[in-house]
């Protein structure tokens, strides 16, 4: 069972999290049940970047990314090489650090 780390953020996860979860789930969905209240506008259909992420480690156990969530990342604040639409990333078999970004495109949180 993999250990997703979610590195400190501000408003999100002020002391971070550290939660095992099994493989399959999606980054975003692993984050929502376990109390972190990441933006996703579009309801995780890939149309938005609110959900981006950055992994710090363990990018490459995750499913490769679509055509479709790469085209949607370049418009991501902050976007690194490691970044990746969180609703779009499965949770494959090894350990993750993960970092929300201070900010996200949109202007007015959703509060889902």
């Amino acid at each position: 069972m993999p250990k997703l780390t979610f590195l400190p953020h501000e408003t999100l996860c002020p002391n971070g999290l550290e939660i095992n979860v099994e493989s399959g789930i999606s980054i975003c969905d692993a984050a929502l049940e376990n109390d972190i209240d990441i933006e996703h506008a579009c309801e995780k259909s890939c149309s938005c970047t609110t959900c981006h992420v950055i992994i710090r480690e363990g990018l490459d156990s995750l499913n490769e990314p679509s055509d479709l969530e790469m085209d949607m990342l370049d418009k991501a604040w902050g976007l690194e090489m490691e970044s990746r639409l969180s609703c779009q990333s499965i949770v494959g078999e090894e350990d993750l650090i993960i970092e929300i970004p201070k900010y996200t495109i949109n202007l007015a949180s959703e509060h889902h």
